[in-house]
């Protein structure tokens, strides 16, 4: 079973990680910064433990953590939570987990994936980064535009899209049903930068500049995976081609994993997850890892 520890304390909420331990690592081991997706609204840091086994079997602590989720908490703090988790896990991770705190990547999918990018943009950024199927843009019109994919699905109405979203904030989308109801309505109209950002992209397009990482590649930038699928409904494959190209002109040793015909989350068109395109990625991710952390 994971360590449940409490990284952060505001007003409303107490904020949580789980720590994984490897079986057995050298010491001081390296960390893994596991950021869960779901939109920036939904999802939480309970881990598949198989996942999860791959990272430790291998040597690697992974520190998995809940952040405060949109719409009742905007981007600003959102980020804000991401920095203050790191920085509890470079502060305390060597005193409860027996980390090296130099040596910690960052792993997100989705929306996980997209915070991962935003982490090589912080003051002290991690080691290296690997996003699955994230993303370095947030205003483009497939974020901004009424998005065809969603629209032929029944249509959502504002009522029922907002009725469990207007309380204290939340963590865990547990404490409000309606998650995936909600989201589809923000990419039914198109306003889901609205709605996480609390600004409109199109007559406050500044606000949202420093939460791209698109647009953020500095010279201290972390080297970067990226991994995708050519068939990918929710986030679209050009999304980490424009993030590696961005990387290839900031000079950022990355690399840039194509899963052909794989959907978000590497599905087929049945619906399932190919099994060995999966293992195939994860073994190049460790070997990703194994060599910058």
């Amino acid at each position: 079973m994971p360590e449940t520890h409490i990284y952060k304390k505001t007003p409303d909420c107490r904020i949580h990680l789980d720590i994984h331990k490897a079986p057995t690592s050298e010491s001081p081991a390296p960390a893994i910064f596991w950021i869960h997706g779901g939109a920036l609204i939904g999802g939480s840091r309970d881990r598949n433990e198989d996942d999860t086994a791959r990272y430790t079997n291998r040597g690697y602590t992974v520190f998995s953590i809940d952040y405060r989720l949109a719409p009742e908490t905007k981007l600003p703090d959102i980020i804000s939570d991401v920095q203050n988790a790191l920085t509890w896990v470079r502060e305390r991770g060597p005193e409860v987990a027996g980390i090296d705190p130099d040596r910690v990547a960052t792993i997100g999918h989705s929306a996980g994936g997209y915070l991962a990018l935003m982490t090589g943009t912080f003051p002290r950024p991690p080691k290296a980064l690997v996003s699955f199927y994230g993303y370095g843009d947030l205003v483009g019109s497939w974020y901004s535009k009424p998005d065809p994919f969603y629209c032929r699905q029944p249509m959502v109405t504002e009522k029922d899209a907002r009725k469990n979203f207007s309380g204290p904030p939340v963590t865990r989308p547990n404490e409000r049903p309606g998650g995936g109801q909600f989201y589809l309505y923000c990419r039914q109209q198109g306003i889901w930068p609205n709605e996480v950002g609390g600004r409109d992209p199109e007559t406050d397009p500044g606000f949202f500049a420093p939460y791209c990482p698109e647009q953020n590649v500095s010279d201290t930038y972390p080297p970067t995976m990226l991994l995708h699928g050519t068939d990918d409904t929710d986030v679209p494959y050009d999304l980490s081609v424009r993030m590696a190209a961005a990387l290839k002109a900031g000079k950022i040793e990355h690399q840039l994993v194509t899963i052909q015909d794989g959907g978000h989350g590497f599905e087929r068109g049945n619906g399932q997850a190919d099994p060995d395109a999966i293992t195939t990625a994860c073994d190049g991710v460790i070997d990703f890892l194994d060599a910058h952390v």
